[in-house]
C-alpha cells in the first residue's frame, strides 16, 4: 500500500481546530501517557470453564478464541471493551484509555483472526464477566462498539438469568443483518452492507479480490475522509498517528478470509430485537451517531427499537445521539477521530456509576 493511499486519512477533524483548548489537551494526554504509556498486557484467564466446555464439545476450535488484554488500574470500576470488526478494542478506545483507566482497569477483547466462533466468544465473554466479578468485587461495565454491540445484546439475551453487570454502554449498535441489509432492497444502500453481503452468500467463492477489497472499505471507514496534517496534530502526535495507523492496518490484513466469512455470519446469528423483554437493569447508555449512514441503513430496526422502546429492553437506559458542527459531522462509531463528543455522555455515565457506588456504601 503507497503513501499516497493514506491522504483521505487527514479530515475528518478539520474544526478541531477551531478549538482552543485542543493543544492543551493533547499536551496533557501525552504527557500522561509518556508517565503511565499505553502497555495492555495478554490476560490469561483463571476462570475457563464455559470456553473450556464450548471446546470440548467440538463446536470450535483453539483458532477461533479471542485473544484479551488488560491494563491493570487502582480506580474501582473495570470495564470490558468489544470493538467492532475492525479496529481491534485497543485500538477503538485509544484516546479515551485514559478517562476509562482512571475509572478502573481496562479488559480488552479482541477477536481472533484466523477464525470466528459465536458461541465461543460469548462463552469467553461469560467467563471474562465472572473472572473480573470475583477478582475486583465488583461486577464490571461492558463498553461495546458496533459489531461488539451486537455480540453484548446476543450474550444479553442467551443468559439464563440476569448477568451481573455494573452498566452497559453501547457505541453505534449493529444489533443484526437487518441494520446493515433491507431484504426489500435489490441491491445494498450502505458502504458496508456491500462488502457484507457476498459473505453471507454461500455459494460465493472467497477470492483475493473479494477479501481486498473489504480490507479497503474498512480502511476507507477507518480514516473516514481527512483533509490535513495540522488538524491530525490536534489528537495524536505524529508517532502516535503512524503507530495506530499501523496498528489498524496491521489488524485489517491479518484477518484471513474464513475468519472475515465467520465474523460476518455471526450477525445473521443475532437473535432479532423483537417481543421486548427488560434484559439489564443496570445502567445502559445506546449511543447513535448523528451521522450512520455508511454503516446503518435508513430505518434499520435495532436503532428505531431502541429510539422507542429502550425502556422495555433496558428500564434503566437512556439513548442519546453524538453530534458535532455540520462541517464534521459525528461518523459511525468514530471514537477515535470523534472522542471530544463522545467523551462527555460516557464520562457522565461513568460519573453516575460512580456516585451509585458511593450512595451504596
Amino acid at each position: 500500500m503507497t503513501a499516497s493511499s493514506f491522504l483521505p486519512m487527514f479530515s475528518l477533524l478539520a474544526q478541531l481546530s477551531r478549538q482552543p483548548d485542543a493543544p492543551l489537551r493533547l499536551w496533557f494526554r501525552t504527557t500522561s501517557h509518556k508517565l503511565r504509556p499505553p502497555q495492555p498486557r495478554p490476560h490469561a484467564p483463571t476462570t475457563r470453564a464455559r470456553q473450556d466446555a464450548v471446546l470440548a464439545a467440538g463446536v470450535a476450535g483453539p483458532h477461533q478464541c479471542a485473544s484479551i488484554l488488560t491494563e491493570a488500574s487502582p480506580g474501582p470500576q473495570p470495564t470490558i471493551i468489544l470493538g467492532g470488526f475492525v479496529p481491534d478494542a485497543t485500538e477503538a478506545v485509544y484516546l479515551l484509555r485514559g478517562d476509562l483507566l482512571r475509572r478502573g482497569s481496562l479488559y480488552y477483547f479482541n477477536y481472533p483472526r484466523r477464525g470466528f466462533s459465536l458461541d465461543l466468544v460469548l462463552a469467553q465473554l461469560s467467563d471474562l464477566v465472572a473472572e473480573i466479578t470475583l477478582v475486583h468485587r465488583r461486577p464490571p461495565v461492558i463498553l461495546a462498539i458496533s459489531f461488539g454491540a451486537g455480540l453484548a445484546l446476543e450474550w444479553l439475551r442467551r443468559q439464563p438469568r440476569e448477568p451481573a453487570l455494573a452498566g452497559l454502554v453501547l457505541v453505534s449498535p449493529v444489533t443484526g443483518v437487518g441494520d446493515l441489509l433491507d431484504p426489500a432492497a435489490a441491491k445494498p444502500t450502505t458502504l458496508l452492507g456491500r462488502v457484507i453481503k457476498p459473505y453471507l452468500d454461500a455459494r460465493a467463492d472467497l477470492d483475493g479480490a473479494l477479501v481486498e477489497r473489504s480490507r479497503n472499505v474498512f480502511l476507507k471507514m477507518f480514516e473516514a475522509g481527512a483533509q490535513n496534517h495540522e488538524t491530525l496534530r490536534l489528537l495524536l502526535t505524529r508517532g502516535e498517528t503512524l503507530r495506530l495507523r499501523d496498528a489498524v492496518l496491521g489488524t485489517i490484513n491479518a484477518i484471513e478470509p474464513a475468519a472475515a466469512r465467520e465474523r460476518v455470519q455471526a450477525l445473521r446469528d443475532f437473535a432479532p430485537l423483537a417481543a421486548p423483554r427488560p434484559l439489564l437493569a443496570a445502567p445502559v447508555l445506546v449511543l447513535y451517531s448523528e451521522k450512520e449512514g455508511a454503516v446503518l441503513r435508513a430505518g434499520a430496526p435495532g436503532e428505531l427499537e431502541f429510539r422507542r422502546n429502550l425502556a422495555a429492553w433496558f428500564p434503566r437506559g437512556q439513548c442519546l445521539t453524538v453530534s458535532n458542527d455540520a462541517a464534521n459531522p459525528v461518523q459511525h462509531a468514530s471514537l477515535i477521530f470523534h472522542a471530544r463528543n463522545f467523551r462527555p455522555p460516557i464520562m457522565a455515565f461513568y460519573r453516575s456509576l460512580r456516585a451509585a457506588l458511593r450512595q451504596a456504601a
